[in-house]
């Protein structure tokens, strides 16, 4: 869903998009360009099943600050991409990146796709062996960003992404963007336990807990992330979803600021629970693609993701800072702070470890034959 900005600030985001995709060209030697085809799609032939059409996929969302590290990690290691976009306000992004004729690279195409149409999304995934739905609703009359009726449309969103791909031949697999706050909402166990509790990819959050404190956006994310199970339960689809903790990196404040507000509601809850956690852009993009990658062998079910647990007040607080939101005390006296939960990431870093040995394992063989 579209969010109205000044022209300033567009310009301002379509620059900082233009600084990304610089700093990921540096070593390639790609020149070429990057197609845009915003009426059509490109019709991609050989659905049959072949290694080769395992590398043309789809991203919904693609513009957003999740989705376009995605799509630049994927061109960075060789897949031809159909990006999905939403509004006209996301072509007129890429419109305004002239750089992509002169430093851009080849396999992107465009097409206009509605999360909401079963149709339209159908379209977009015709072709296509692998989708990554990393778009997500944002609600800028809301005060935090978000609201009640997002989460309600964020669920049927993944329903219809889903149904979409399981109707569409070609469709393989999905890579479905979830949320960390998917998993840590709970109910506390008695605090005179001597140990934490683990909170793994087998915790999801309470529904109730996040309705009673008026939590939309993890509300919103565990919907849509159990709505997705639902509709790929005994279908003909491999379902894998990511997890992410709040997305940081270049630019987050102003790309990503929306979604950040909305995560941070409670963090002064999560921050006294061990459970306020963020995780760099450029690793949830590598996670995506590397679960994609695994899902023909080993990948399944759910991955959480994050790189840094915030354990200072002063991190906190900073936070709070580079997001404008209004100041809160978080404590770290000993009385207040009680660490109840420990997030676990070891499957996630277990995938990550594996494809980053097999990479070095594959270069240093061709590079010693």
């Amino acid at each position: 869903m579209g969010v109205l900005r000044s022209t300033q600030s567009l310009q301002a985001e379509v620059e900082e998009m233009r600084e990304m995709l610089r700093g990921s060209a540096v070593g390639s030697n790609s020149g070429n360009g990057l197609k845009m085809q915003p009426a059509s799609v490109k019709r991609l032939t050989g659905g049959d099943g072949l290694e080769g059409d395992e590398r043309v996929v789809c991203v919904t969302g693609g513009i957003s600050f999740v989705g376009f590290a995605v799509v630049n990690r994927l061109l960075e290691v060789g897949y031809t991409v159909r990006l999905a976009l939403e509004t006209q306000e996301d072509l007129d992004k890429l419109r305004e990146m002239g750089m992509f004729g002169e430093m851009g690279r080849d396999g992107v195409w465009t097409v206009m796709a509605n999360v909401m149409d079963l149709d339209s999304l159908c379209r977009a995934f015709e072709g296509c062996v692998g989708v990554f739905h990393t778009s997500a609703f944002v609600d800028p009359s809301g005060v935090s960003g978000y609201s009640k009726h997002m989460a309600d449309l964020e669920a049927k969103a993944a329903e219809r992404v889903i149904e979409a791909c399981v109707r569409t031949p070609s469709v393989r697999k999905c890579v479905f963007t979830s949320s960390l706050l998917a998993c840590v909402w709970r109910q506390n166990y008695p605090h005179d336990r001597h140990l934490p509790t683990r909170l793994d990819e087998n915790c999801w959050s309470d529904e109730s807990l996040c309705r009673d404190k008026k939590l939309w956006f993890a509300l919103g994310k565990t919907m849509a992330e159990k709505a997705a199970w639902r509709a790929a339960r005994g279908r003909d689809l491999k379902l894998v979803t990511v997890c992410p903790a709040l997305v940081t990196g270049p630019g987050f404040r102003r790309r990503n600021s929306t979604s950040s507000i909305a995560y941070l509601k409670g963090a002064h809850e999560m921050f006294s629970e061990g459970l306020l956690a963020t995780v760099n852009v450029e690793k949830v993009a590598e996670a995506h693609v590397a679960i994609y990658e695994a899902m023909n062998t080993t990948a399944g079910g759910r991955y959480i993701c994050y790189d840094h647990i915030i354990q200072r007040a002063e991190e906190a607080t900073q936070l709070d800072r580079q997001l404008g939101i209004p100041y809160r005390n978080f404590s770290e006296n000993s009385s207040d702070r009680l660490v109840w939960f420990e997030l676990c990431n070891r499957k996630m870093s277990r995938l990550l470890s594996a494809r980053r040995r097999c990479t070095y394992d594959i270069y240093y063989s061709y590079r010693f034959d």
